[in-house]
């Protein structure tokens, strides 16, 4: 049988039992689900017949919460010409060719985060998975709080199909960028009864030449001597399609080697993206496929991927194995002023920069860049008085700072409106950015064609048509001034 299908989402109450919400909040939830839910647009000419089909009622029949004296019950809105009734929305399968978009032959609705907020604190039975559609782009995840997106099927055969995220995702409805944690925190030991234990050959760091993150650890692999017993592998960087299956955008790997100088296809797991690296460690992962990834090439799994722990392993726990051991970046003596320090570069400086960047809302972006540059005068300050950013010995901290300062006025300058003042303009800065560029090995962990590539040729939000500005080709080579506070 055919008919044409319209879909609408009610909220029905009962005083069966307590009420589970705060003040305000059901009349919100039925107000954002009413009014917020997105209707689907007309389907195209001639495709406007469904063929529907729904199973009989299960003991999954209603999804609610109950908190207080009243139960809320989520419902789909089924419409037949004059004939309308409540249904359980995950009973409903929709079955056609073309026309709206499905999920394996479901029906998508759209639906605002506010309302997803609302609707994943509701205890939902288990399995639930949501999807919805936002910007023409498919996203999944399971009904969690972290999660930002609803499906309408939910029955344990339903397959779900799962879409990466990036960081142009993680923006609240303020406007304001939120990153989002990373998911793999195991730890290298240098015990060698350890899951992990620290030895030779063992583990490959994937990384990108543009990411600030991961160059916090090719840096560290330079510095500790560590690169003959840690090999990386650089992906092209610039986003594509990480799937053929959906429109996530992210880190893939050259399919040869002469593709992207710089570049270098998968050595181990012929993976096409980063993304399928997580897949084969992790095959349910739906979260951001990020670099770096300290990869065990044994296991075939992500061992970490939060580069502030990767480099407190590098470190020390590789130490047997390192060529140069005796360098220690996170000194006991030093570890107050080292975390001090790294709390106020990474909150205001290292992610300022991309709340800068990524913010949609002119309070937001006011908000970050006035902290940036609070943050960035205290630096200068600081380095008025000593050559390295907690004292005359280079430490953690400054590595932290560098990746950053390295960027800024190539691309955050311009690209991320971080245009207040320029790194050029510090001289205190300036000359310390250059001292740490022209430590040994350093220099080969800053390729900044990729840097400049991939900052304007992967936020369309922020540069649609992928324009690469000519300059301002800094050379951190020149001649600096730090000697003057000693070695």
């Amino acid at each position: 049988m055919t008919m044409t299908l319209k879909t609408s989402w009610s909220i029905a109450a009962s005083s069966a039992s307590p009420l589970p919400l705060r003040r305000g909040e059901a009349a919100s939830l039925r107000a954002f689900v009413n009014e917020n839910t997105q209707k689907q647009p007309p389907p195209p000419p001639r495709r406007r017949c469904f063929q529907v089909t729904h199973r009989p009622p299960s003991p999954l029949a209603h999804k609610s919460a109950t908190r207080g004296n009243q139960r809320i019950i989520l419902r789909r809105r089924e419409v037949r010409g004059n004939e309308s009734s409540h249904l359980p929305a995950f009973l409903f399968k929709v079955h056609y060719s073309r026309g709206y978009p499905t999920v394996d032959g479901t029906l998508l609705i759209s639906f605002t985060a506010k309302v997803w907020r609302m609707l994943a604190r509701l205890p939902l039975p288990q399995p639930s998975r949501f999807a919805f559609t936002c910007r023409g782009r498919l996203r999944l995840a399971t009904a969690t709080a972290a999660a930002r997106t609803l499906s309408t099927a939910a029955t344990t055969t339903t397959k779900a199909v799962k879409m990466a995220r990036t960081a142009l995702d993680e923006v609240a409805e303020t406007g304001a960028f939120d990153r989002s944690p990373s998911t793999f925190r195991s730890s290298v030991s240098r015990d060698s009864s350890a899951r992990f234990p620290a030895v030779p050959g063992r583990y490959h760091l994937y990384v990108s030449f543009a990411c600030p993150w991961a160059s916090r650890c090719l840096a560290y692999l330079k510095l500790k001597g560590l690169d003959r017993a840690i090999a990386f592998t650089s992906v092209k960087p610039i986003f594509e399609r990480t799937k053929e299956t959906d429109d996530h955008m992210g880190w893939v790997f050259p399919a040869t080697g002469d593709e992207e100088p710089g570049a270098e296809p998968d050595p181990f797991n012929g993976a096409k993206s980063v993304r399928e690296l997580y897949e084969i460690a992790s095959p349910n992962y739906s979260g951001k496929p990020t670099v770096p990834v300290l990869w065990d090439k044994h296991l075939k799994t992500v061992v970490n991927n939060e580069s502030s722990e990767i480099i407190r392993m590098l470190n020390t726990e590789f130490n047997e194995i390192a060529d140069n051991p005796g360098l220690d970046l996170y000194p006991p003596h030093l570890q107050a002023s080292i975390d001090e320090i790294n709390e106020i570069v990474y909150d205001a400086i290292n992610n300022g920069v991309y709340k800068c960047g990524f913010a949609k809302k002119q309070g937001p972006y006011d908000e970050a860049v006035t902290k940036l540059y609070e943050a960035l005068d205290r630096c200068e300050e600081i380095l008025s008085k000593q050559r390295y950013i907690c004292g005359n010995q280079l430490t953690e901290a400054d590595v932290r700072l560098f990746v950053t300062l390295i960027r800024f006025d190539e691309v955050y300058a311009v690209h991320f409106k971080c245009n207040k003042k320029l790194i050029r303009e510090y001289p205190n800065l300036f000359n310390y950015t250059k001292d740490i560029y022209q430590l040994p090995g350093i220099s080969s962990t800053v390729n900044m064609e990729h840097i400049r590539k991939h900052y304007y040729g992967s936020h369309p939000s922020i540069n649609p048509l992928g324009i690469i500005p000519a300059g301002p080709n800094i050379d951190y080579n020149a001649p600096h001034d730090r000697q003057m506070f000693g070695a």
